[in-house]
């Protein structure tokens, strides 16, 4: 089996049969910052925050690491930008829907308030 040469030649089998290899160093970086993540959000408890602020943190942290695992370990990153948009609009559409619909029960339950129990 020749190999073709030339301008207008396909690459040889050998080299589209070799995937692409990501270096193992981008990897343990990830992992280190999903294991201090993991610790920080370990020490919100051990602190004992309390309130919004404890939910608030966790959220974010809860929120980073999955978006490292999605990014690098899931190769999102690596994915052309339709895939992207496919996978992250819905579920950003789904958020802000959620806190429309959030502020206006708020907003129901004040009116209600107001009006049925006045003094």
């Amino acid at each position: 089996m020749s190999q073709i040469t030339g301008k207008d030649a396909e690459p040889a089998e050998a080299d589209k049969a070799q995937p692409k290899l990501h270096p193992i160093s981008l990897y343990l970086k990830i992992w280190g910052l999903l294991f201090v993540l993991s610790t920080m959000s370990y020490l919100v408890d051990f602190f004992e925050v309390q309130g919004m602020l404890r939910w608030t943190l966790i959220l974010i942290f809860m929120a980073l690491k999955a978006g490292l695992i999605i990014t690098i370990f899931m190769y999102v990153r690596w994915e052309r930008l339709a895939l992207k948009l496919v996978l992250f609009i819905p579920p950003l559409a789904i958020v802000v829907f959620i806190s429309l619909m959030a502020i206006e029960g708020d907003y129901t339950l004040v009116n209600r308030l107001i009006s049925f129990i006045s003094v």
